[in-house]
């Protein structure tokens, strides 16, 4: 008779960032990861439910329960630009808050009742991190891991918030965070600064976000690609452009991309005088993005930090457009820091509107330079940002190993 085969350990994702259906244009890092996870984990992702998602699913082996929280017209809060920056815009959607917390604390603790998982990963940690902490307590239960993006410690500050971090950070047994600076800024929330790891997420540099092959590029076509929130700084990107067609009129601006700051955005290019240079072309899903990294002479992340201190975590766009050996410009925040390293050419000062304009330009006016530059800081970040290690480091968290 054969002997039965060892199950995998469960590993339960909580999250609020998740695909809500196949191709979906939503940041898809975290399925990502839970999908290269599968290979040494039974994965069961918790989520909340949007109008047109499934209640339940299985996607490339991995188990989605997406809970409900109110009627399916109101299920707003979550996805299509985040919850934080809808919440500054939209007040009345701090009454879906108290649903959407106790939905997702009663979706959890029904999972490590019954399914019993064996570890538990909760991304952000507030209100996910807080939420499965809570859901988790009592018996001897799952282990807890928590990992933080960035808007969770840039932007929920203040005393309240800083003790419910705390408390959280204190009841997981690891946290990670996607980027240095985060790292320092959990020393003062947290006792044991031996629990905190940097691991960011990871990119598909292998079979997706890869060079052209030959290359092709579009002379003076400038790409921006994220959700249109205000960190990502898309208008000064705008502020920018008058400068960018005085000198290399042929440019065009493409915006890839979603969000609530889009008829802010849209206003700004009125005022401004350039619609027939930009193109606002909407969502585009993860599978088309690669093409568009490919054509396009640059790619331009112009991050800020805004005044309620939030600020990007890990510039995913960035490796992205590396991978695809996309000329790059990008702001000089930590974030962007950890993926160049010692390479900072093409870095420019934070909202600085003329400097980021220039730095275009000089991308633009030299392509073969910069195509060399982008070259050499592909061989860096393969080494760092593939999913390939970045998932094997992660399950060896997730396992206890690390």
């Amino acid at each position: 008779m054969d002997e039965q085969m060892p199950r995998k350990p469960r590993l339960l994702v909580v999250t609020s960032m998740f695909p809500r259906w196949v191709n979906d244009s939503e940041p898809g890092f975290v399925f990502e990861l839970c999908r290269r996870l599968t290979a040494e984990f039974e994965v069961r992702v918790i989520g909340p439910h949007a109008k047109g998602a499934a209640a339940a699913e299985t996607i490339d082996g991995v188990e989605v329960e997406r809970y409900r929280y109110a009627s399916e017209w109101m299920e707003t809060l979550a996805y299509e630009g985040g919850i934080m920056p809808k919440l500054r815009r939209q007040r009345w959607k701090w009454l879906l808050v108290p649903l959407l917390l106790v939905a997702q604390y009663h979706a959890v603790r029904r999972q490590t009742r019954h399914w019993r998982p064996d570890v538990v990963h909760a991304h952000w940690i507030i209100p996910q991190g807080m939420i499965a902490a809570l859901a988790c307590r009592g018996r001897p239960g799952p282990r807890l891991i928590v990992t933080a993006h960035g808007g969770d410690l840039f932007a929920l500050k203040g005393r309240w918030f800083d003790r419910v971090k705390r408390w959280v950070v204190a009841k997981a047994e690891a946290v990670t965070v996607v980027g240095w600076a985060m790292h320092g800024m959990l020393k003062a929330l947290c006792d044991d600064i031996t629990k905190v790891h940097v691991e960011p997420m990871g990119v598909d540099l292998r079979e997706r976000f890869t060079p052209p092959v030959p290359p092709a590029r579009v002379d003076g076509e400038i790409l921006f690609v994220g959700r249109l929130v205000e960190n990502k700084g898309v208008n000064v990107l705008l502020a920018a452009m008058p400068s960018i067609l005085t000198r290399r009129p042929d440019s065009r601006l493409i915006i890839a991309g979603f969000g609530p700051e889009e008829p802010a955005l849209r206003a700004q290019v009125e005022a401004l005088a350039i619609q027939d240079r930009v193109t606002f072309v909407g969502p585009v899903s993860h599978s088309a993005l690669p093409e568009l990294y490919r054509r396009v002479s640059v790619c331009v992340a112009p991050f800020v930090t805004t005044k309620s201190g939030v600020e990007e975590g890990f510039g995913l766009v960035v490796v992205e457009a590396i991978g695809c050996e996309c000329p790059v410009v990008a702001s000089d925040i930590p974030a962007v820091r950890d993926i160049y390293g010692d390479q900072r050419q093409g870095l420019v000062e934070s909202g600085n509107v003329a400097a980021l304009a220039e730095a275009v330009i000089q991308v633009l006016s030299n392509s073969r330079e910069a195509s060399e530059r982008v070259r050499a800081l592909r061989l860096r970040i393969c080494a760092h940002f593939d999913w390939s290690q970045v998932a094997l480091r992660y399950a060896r968290l997730l396992l206890g190993k690390s």
